[in-house]
């Protein structure tokens, strides 16, 4: 079983234009898809709970953890969000979701001002750019959202390890959708779409891409604390593992 936590703020879905669109939250809309899932085991933190939901005790048993956030960013305590990226750096795999560019872990990952331009209310045409990658799997060349909020170049984000999707929108501008970032021993996967008056999560293919990241940016292993070992040359026993061959 994989162990996820899906991370929002929770606090936008308390208005009813954002209600409408998803009733019971997005926390809870992403994970209801995923728990479809036999293989995840899902469970949902909020901003409003204690240890904005992400105590020690939850952050220790997550493998792979899905941040949303948008106008609270800044509530999110700093210690909370080092833990997150200390997480991450031992391996967890975490994945932010539109918005969560300017959430506190993600730029302490990033390392960047993590600033884009934006505009609500577009059509955007998401590309698929690596047909071959294990998260875009099941996906056709591209994905037509009607209505997305557009987010547009320049992202002064670093250069990414991958990018699997690019995103087009009808006023003309081009966004690096998908990108995935090797981090410590964790990964990062930044995937633009999912505007909170939009009902992007609803939509099966992006459901089908959350759910192929999560299984692909599961970790193998995680570190109990960030390694920095010392180490033996392997040059200094090779005459003793050789006797035969000295030199």
């Amino acid at each position: 079983m994989i162990n996820v936590t899906v991370w929002h703020e929770n606090w936008q879905d308390k208005q009813d234009n954002v209600k409408a669109v998803y009733p019971n939250g997005i926390h809870n809309c992403i994970a209801d898809f995923l728990k479809t899932d036999e293989e995840l085991n899902v469970r949902t933190a909020t901003l409003d709970m204690p240890e904005c939901g992400l105590a020690d005790e939850v952050l220790e048993s997550t493998d792979v953890m899905l941040w949303w956030g948008h106008v609270k960013h800044g509530e999110v305590p700093d210690e909370i969000a080092k833990k997150v990226q200390d997480r991450v750096l031992r391996g967890m795999g975490i994945i932010f979701l539109h918005s969560a560019h300017f959430s506190k872990p993600f730029k302490l990952l990033m390392g960047t001002t993590c600033s884009l331009c934006w505009r609500e209310g577009d059509r955007e045409r998401l590309v698929n750019i690596a047909p071959n990658h294990p998260i875009t799997q099941g996906i056709d060349k591209y994905v037509e959202l009607e209505d997305e909020e557009m987010y547009g170049e320049r992202f002064d984000v670093p250069n990414p390890d991958e990018i699997v999707f690019l995103g087009w929108f009808a006023g003309g501008e081009v966004f690096r959708s998908g990108c995935i970032w090797n981090k410590g021993l964790g990964k990062v996967f930044y995937f633009q779409p999912g505007h909170e008056t939009n009902p992007t999560f609803h939509n099966p293919s992006i459901q089908k891409i959350i759910t192929n990241a999560v299984h692909w940016i599961n970790p193998n292993t995680i570190a109990d604390e960030i390694p920095c070992p010392h180490a033996e040359s392997p040059e200094a026993t090779w005459n003793e593992r050789h006797p035969n061959k000295q030199i």
